[in-house]
């Protein structure tokens, strides 16, 4: 079998959590021999499976009727707190991502708000509930990745690295990661990442304010690229994930997977999303309380990551790519007998 797998930014837009997806996705389809991957239009596939939702989504879908795949990782209320003018654009984004659904004729919805926010639009396509795979291997942590991470972002080893990754934008919680730095001047605080969208980035200027500003333990390195992440998350001791709004976010996924001790904000998508407990915050304050704890309280870190490893669980690549190959099956099977 032949899957065209599309990411119509691959060459522009790579500092995000869909382009990690669509990556890893490519390396996990291909790695057993038995699935064929063509990407970005470099040829034609039995179906067709894209990871966004552009023009090229809609052109490069033509002739593949019955066999089109969409991977949801975005929904129109991903753009509160994403885009300048958002609350001005949301009837017509509303629209668009109606008409984007509807192409496909399988939605892959991430996590059950990305299906109900599917349905509320009304859209004419069918639902199949996947998760993102979580790749355990490249993310796994070593002291060698700790040290050359740590080397990257100019850290001595006997700092206290709390770790933020994600797009410079309101949506990601950038100025409350600010305000827990301020709070706690004995620890060091790295947020990875920028802003691939560059001048659509919601915030721009509100938040580069911020950021000039920002108390000294605080740092920016910027994007880096996919291969030295594990090396990034290798460097922390703690992965602070401060968002507003996800699907099924990556990053703290990833610092899980790198044997990071993880704090979500607590937000209802997560209760719907996530099959074993995680720590939560759902203020400033909390946050703060429980950075400090996990600073000073050995016990509590470990039980954390302990947390992490079962978060980990419902990720599994093997049954997620076995999933995957069966939809693409009955597709092509579908197809084939009309």
């Amino acid at each position: 079998m032949k899957v065209h797998l599309v990411y119509e930014m691959a060459k522009v837009v790579k500092g995000n959590g869909v382009y990690t997806v669509f990556v890893q996705m490519v390396e996990l389809l291909g790695k057993k021999g038995d699935i064929e991957v063509v990407v970005n239009g470099e040829g034609r596939g039995d179906v067709f499976h894209s990871h966004t939702y552009g023009m090229l989504y809609f052109l490069r879908g033509i002739g593949y009727k019955g066999r089109r795949i969409l991977t949801v990782h975005v929904i129109p209320d991903s753009a509160r707190g994403s885009i300048p003018g958002w609350q001005l654009l949301m009837p017509f984004i509303r629209f668009y991502f109606r008409l984007v659904y509807s192409y496909a004729d399988v939605c892959i919805a991430l996590s059950p708000m990305v299906e109900q926010a599917i349905r509320d639009l009304h859209a004419k396509t069918r639902i199949v509930k996947m998760y993102n795979p979580v790749p355990l291997e490249f993310w796994k942590s070593s002291d060698e990745k700790r040290k050359a991470g740590r080397e990257k972002l100019g850290l001595a080893e006997e700092d206290f690295v709390v770790l933020g990754v994600g797009q410079l934008e309101g949506r990601k919680g950038v100025e409350d990661f600010l305000d827990v730095a301020a709070a706690i001047p004995e620890a060091k605080f790295v947020w990875a990442g920028g802003r691939p969208f560059g001048a659509l980035t919601e915030g721009l200027i509100r938040i580069h304010d911020r950021i000039a500003d920002a108390t000294p333990n605080v740092s920016f390195p910027g994007m880096f690229e996919l291969d030295d992440m594990p090396l990034i998350y290798s460097a922390a001791d703690l992965f602070l994930f401060p968002s507003n709004q996800e699907n099924c976010p990556m990053a703290p996924l990833e610092a899980a997977a790198s044997g990071l001790p993880v704090i979500f904000k607590d937000l209802p998508e997560y209760r719907l999303l996530y099959e074993h407990p995680y720590l939560l915050a759902s203020t400033t304050d909390e946050f703060i309380h429980l950075v400090r704890k996990l600073m000073t309280d050995n016990e509590f870190r470990e039980d954390d990551r302990q947390l992490s490893i079962h978060l980990l669980e419902q990720f599994d690549e093997d049954k997620i790519r076995a999933k995957l190959i069966g939809i693409y099956t009955e597709l092509c099977q579908k197809s084939a007998d009309k």
